[in-house]
């Protein structure tokens, strides 16, 4: 009898792992794609009844333990997720949604109180809630510990003054996970991190911002203005949401990889076809030897990233550090993002100049790549720290 031979992903995904690929691919296929058009041309996505719908589907809460609603599962299934997430038509869906799974609700999660959890966290992870990170401000980006906003303990409660930039979800969350400054002395422990309802008074989206890409994500400028919190909306300990947030940053930076090479692969494929039925000279633009062998070259690179997530992953099972290979691997994310779209449109030609056609929005939204969640010159600086020059 011949030997069955297993395909590739046999290695890594069993039944089960399929399983919630073809309920997340269904979900895409039926409630996000065909609305994505609508969507970037508001500049927005109903993420209330979006994430309601991916709630009630048991998305939000893969890895996330079943007494807040979560499913308990492990980081493999979690990598199925954010692949088919992938597949999305555009960045902006997969972006407010990780800030859901992986930005804003980790801390939670790993370092808050129950109360935290059963108020935020479950609701979070239902659809009944959209979160928010607000990390960036105004003159402190990269530099986190240059953060400006305050968080001044008053009895028992912490009043809040400042304000936040580039805020994905900004305009619609129901609440932020927000790092302020506890103190005035120097140093990494001098910050804090919170809970904070927008439902309080104080708080203000000072302005939707305009965006070159990802439109149909909202972002936003926000504002504090003597905004009071109850003292138990502080996640873990005073002082230490700096290093909370660089542990949040990880997951944040991981969730970024799978959709870059999942969405590299559908740019090629759908460049592919064009180039098929584009005749040129008497001939399919396909059977030029250079646009041949540069595909190539990226198919080589792309799965080069897949093969460093999955190892990522088998690093997460383990529990070790990944700070090192996270920052590889967004790094390479971003510059491969980049790379297949800007080539892949140059094979388009004039028309993949145009706004209607897919290929100039994959171009547009891949530029955030190399600055959200740390820019490419940070995670550098991170690997370069890491390995001890």
């Amino acid at each position: 009898m011949a030997r069955k031979i297993k395909s590739a992903s046999q290695i890594y995904f069993n039944k089960d792992h399929e399983m919630v690929r073809r309920a997340v691919k269904e979900f895409v296929d039926k409630e996000i794609n065909p609305n994505m058009d609508e969507w970037e041309d508001q500049g927005i996505a109903p993420l209330h009844d979006l994430f309601k719908k991916m709630g009630d589907l048991g998305f939000l809460g893969i890895r996330y333990d079943p007494k807040y609603g979560g499913q308990g599962l492990d980081y493999w299934y979690d990598l199925v997720f954010l692949e088919e997430l992938g597949h999305v038509q555009g960045m902006g869906i997969p972006m407010a949604v990780a800030v859901q799974t992986h930005m804003a609700t980790p801390a939670i999660a790993e370092f808050g109180s129950e109360y935290l959890k059963e108020t935020y966290l479950t609701p979070a992870i239902a659809g009944d809630m959209v979160s928010s990170i607000a990390v960036t401000e105004p003159g402190a980006g990269s530099d986190v510990a240059a953060l400006q906003t305050t968080a001044k303990k008053d009895g028992d409660a912490y009043v809040i003054n400042g304000s936040k930039t580039y805020i994905t979800n900004g305009t619609q969350a129901d609440f932020l996970t927000l790092l302020a400054r506890t103190s005035d002395d120097a140093g990494y422990h001098s910050f804090s991190l919170f809970v904070v309802p927008t439902n309080l008074p104080g708080f203000k989206v000072s302005r939707k911002l305009d965006k070159l890409g990802v439109r149909c994500s909202d972002t936003a400028e926000l504002f504090f203005d003597n905004l009071r919190i109850p003292a138990e909306n502080l996640i873990g300990r005073e002082g230490e949401g700096f290093i909370y947030q660089m542990k949040q940053f990880q997951h944040e930076r991981f969730s970024s990889m799978p959709g870059a090479y999942i969405g590299c692969l559908d740019i090629i494929h759908m460049t592919v076809e064009h180039l098929k039925s584009r005749i040129v000279f008497g001939k399919p633009l396909i059977t030029r030897q250079v646009l041949r062998h540069r595909l190539a070259d990226w198919l080589t690179e792309i799965e080069c990233l897949r093969q460093l997530t999955y190892h990522i992953v088998r690093m997460k099972m383990e529990g070790l550090d990944v700070t090192r290979e996270v920052s590889m691997g967004k790094l390479v994310a971003a510059q491969l993002m980049r790379k297949v779209s800007d080539g892949c449109l140059q094979m388009y030609g004039g028309l993949g100049y145009m706004n209607e056609m897919l290929i100039s929005r994959y171009y547009r939204d891949a530029r955030l790549f190399s600055i959200g969640g740390g820019a490419d010159e940070i995670m550098r600086e991170i690997i370069a720290r890491v390995e001890g020059f």
